[in-house]
């Protein structure tokens, strides 16, 4: 059908839609019709979606409805390349010169001869282009990210192998496929590895990540989850705001078995493998239930990617008896390059090396900190158009520049401590890592949402905070309710404070009091002056996608986040005085 609409050669064929079979279809359809597989995130602008489809010179776009629809509709007429728009999640409302439904779609291939595609498919080469990944850059336009044939099948075996995922002739895997599969991440679990190994797929609701995930997920209890931080951390505060409603003695059941779940998994981690009797107690009065209530109850690989978890969120589920193994790629190294194991596993490293993929510590510093690089048959082929960039990405030795900061420990597990970018630097020219601050300001005042800390060419760090709210389910909008744990927390504080404008307002004493006296907390452990944090203020409204100040991952966008709150930066600096 794409060869009948026209699509040429290594022109695009733009996905705009939430995860479904027919994703799949038009994704692997416009490969093998000699086209590129191109997803645009549903979260897009109109202009954002202009500016990827006419990247890639699109021939054909699907979208998924009529909303999405609207968006393509709109930048028409700005595509040359464009020849045919396809709906394929309901029914058209409207008739449109070059607009299909997905059957009529599906209908249109029927004359055009197998041998016209054969020749196509067999005119293809491992080392040609077949899939586009944008990427988001903290900065300017997304650049495409050329992955080859070879690269994605490659990579969906060795990583697949890598974490043992049992061929279907062995035994059946199944996954749930929810995050975007514009990204990477998802891209490759959910087609490439599945395809590889013949895992069952299942499609979550299109809500899913605004609360219905659970619920598929019990439905249908998959082999291997993978999630973003975030998703972790919602269910950490979901199954946290359900504990703290039962009864006296069922909490403290709960307690004692996460002590025996987290003191036990800690040792096995090192290498210790006898199981002590209390924790076979409490695996039979507590973890089973708790991954039976979670959907969890037959999954072997849980997996964390995409963004920086926190050590709090994978001892919790460590305490549960979930240990969520941490993995770390790029777009640019077609999704996993060092992938932890149940086996070879530590607590906030990324694991070591899928088999066949190297890694170079560039210009490390005394304490063996320096850039990673990566190196193998799963390093990109360059980004769409941009010579000048791809030759930043990849130096003449071949090695793919990661922009993150990491290390070695003495058994080859791999750390990252930071991103380059991200390096605040003080006026004083101390290099400061956010990240790891930021966790600690968050792990000492549980009430707080989000944190990000400011100081570049300053004389001293600040940060910007955001309280734990309640977010509208359909807009994806945070609102002025603080959640359930929160209230609970202001509460135990001695505070009546229910919404966060209450608590700005007021300057509420009680809350204030308790950030203060976390953030002198985190200040006592701190490396040194320059790495303690001076001022703070309270943001009315949390971060969100919706509002720009996190990526289609719930990565931090910091400099969106800068722009925005330019005003508060420039108050905590406006004072001569640096505070002591």
């Amino acid at each position: 059908s794409c060869l009948q609409l026209g699509l040429e050669r290594f022109h695009g064929v733009c996905i705009l839609g939430f995860n479904s079979a027919e994703w799949f279809i038009a994704d692997i359809a416009a490969i093998l019709a000699g086209g590129f597989a191109v997803g645009i995130y549903t979260t897009n602008s109109p202009e954002a979606c202009h500016y990827v489809a006419e990247n890639c010179s699109a021939n054909v776009v699907v979208v998924e409805n009529h909303k999405q629809l609207q968006k393509i509709l709109e930048i028409q007429h700005k595509l040359p390349h464009l020849k045919a728009i396809i709906q394929y999640g309901e029914e058209l409302k409207e008739k449109r010169p070059n607009l299909y439904s997905w059957s009529e779609f599906m209908g249109l291939g029927k004359d055009v001869p197998d041998t016209q595609l054969h020749d196509i498919i067999a005119s293809q080469k491992p080392n040609q282009c077949c899939t586009l990944i944008y990427t988001s850059g903290t900065t300017g336009q997304p650049k495409g990210v050329m992955l080859s044939h070879d690269n994605l099948t490659w990579t969906a075996s060795a990583a697949g192998r890598f974490i043992m995922l049992a061929d279907a002739q062995e035994k059946q895997e199944l996954v749930v496929s929810y995050l975007p599969l514009s990204h990477i991440a998802a891209q490759m679990s959910d087609i490439w590895s599945a395809m590889t190994f013949g895992v069952q797929v299942f499609f979550a609701q299109p809500d899913a990540l605004k609360g219905t995930l659970v619920d598929t997920l019990r439905e249908v209890r998959p082999t291997a989850f993978l999630g973003v931080p975030r998703v972790w951390e919602k269910m950490e505060e979901k199954m946290k705001s359900i504990g703290a409603k039962s009864s006296a003695f069922r909490r403290k059941v709960a307690s004692w078995a996460k002590g025996v779940g987290l003191q036990t998994n800690l040792k096995r981690m090192n290498g210790y493998s006898e199981v002590p009797v209390n924790f076979r107690l409490a695996k039979h009065l507590v973890y089973r239930k708790v991954r039976k209530a979670i959907g969890l109850d037959r999954c072997t690989k849980c997996y964390t990617g995409a963004a920086p978890i926190t050590r709090e969120t994978l001892e919790f589920f460590l305490s549960l008896n979930i240990p969520v193994f941490e993995l770390y790629g790029m777009s640019e190294s077609s999704g996993p390059h060092t992938i932890s194991l149940p086996h070879a596993f530590k607590l906030t490293s990324c694991g070591k090396e899928v088999t066949g993929c190297r890694t170079l510590i560039h210009k490390p510093d005394g304490d063996g900190n320096g850039e990673i690089c990566f190196s193998g048959r799963h390093i990109f082929m360059g980004y769409l158009n941009m010579e000048e960039k791809t030759r930043e990405a990849i130096d003449d030795d071949g090695w793919l520049h990661s922009g993150d900061l990491g290390k070695h420990d003495k058994d080859g597990f791999l750390y990252i401590t930071g991103r380059i970018k991200e390096l605040i630097i003080t006026a004083g020219g101390e290099n400061v890592p956010p990240v790891p601050i930021e966790d600690a300001v968050k792990e000492a005042v549980p009430i707080i949402s989000n944190a990000m800390l400011v100081g570049d060419k300053a004389k001293f760090l600040a940060m910007l905070l955001t309280l734990k709210c309640n977010v509208d389910v359909e807009t994806g909008e945070p609102g002025d309710d603080l959640t359930a744990e929160a209230v609970e927390y202001c509460q135990k504080l001695g505070s009546k404070a229910t919404k966060v404008s209450e608590i700005i307002s007021s300057k509420d004493k009680a809350i204030y009091a308790a950030i203060q006296k976390g953030i002198t907390a985190v200040n006592e452990r701190a490396v040194s002056n320059a790495q303690k944090v001076q001022k703070w203020v309270l943001l009315e409204k949390d971060f969100s996608l919706v509002r720009g100040e996190l990526g289609p991952t719930m990565k931090l966008k910091r400099p969106v986040v800068a722009q925005k709150y330019r005003d508060q930066i420039t108050q905590f600096y406006a004072d001569a005085d640096t505070p002591t």
